[in-house]
């Protein structure tokens, strides 16, 4: 397994359909509607004006098992020092440990942009998500509940924060 950037070329169909599984079969994402290839690429675009990394881990062979990306938490400029994250691992990769990896490398990644604090929303039925979450110091710093709908029932947000020991110096502006 090793880390690497991801590209639209070569990462956005594994990504799409990562996506699209978890919005057929999951809570992971609150949304109905499968990405399509020109959402994902959109998505890439996106991150890359921002200078937003996305992170993937691969088998040897060039396989994305999972990946991992931050970008704003909120567009306004107070929340400068404040990136909300995500990760998912494809189906058939879970249980291995890749979750780990991932969100160290991202609160790595996080730290190096001299980021202050780290935000996973995270579905409270995830049950896995939170506890990958709290075992690497992130808190529950609240949950918005019944914020969303899929499947015929309520779904509850929960807020996880992780505070960093960045930036050295913050200013305003």
């Amino acid at each position: 397994m090793r880390l690497v950037p991801c590209s639209f070329e070569k990462h956005g169909a594994a990504i799409q359909a990562i996506f699209n599984h978890e919005i057929a079969h999951s809570s992971a994402l609150y949304e109905y509607v499968p990405r399509s290839t020109e959402t994902i690429e959109t998505w890439f675009a996106t991150k890359a004006a921002g200078a937003w990394p996305v992170i993937g881990a691969e088998e040897e062979d060039g396989t994305l098992m999972g990946f991992t990306t931050m970008g704003p938490f909120r567009p306004q400029p107070g929340y400068k020092y404040t990136a909300e994250h995500s990760i998912y691992i494809a189906k058939n990769f879970r249980g291995r440990g890749l979750g780990g990896i991932l969100l160290q490398e991202i609160i790595a990644q996080a730290i190096a942009r001299d980021l202050h604090s780290l935000i996973g929303v995270i579905d409270q039925a995830n049950l896995a998500s939170v506890a990958l979450h709290q075992k690497h110091g992130f808190v529950l710093s609240g949950v918005m509940r019944e914020a969303g709908f899929k499947f015929g029932r309520w779904l509850d947000a929960g807020f996880y924060q992780l505070m960093l020991p960045t930036p050295d110096s913050p200013c305003d502006g």
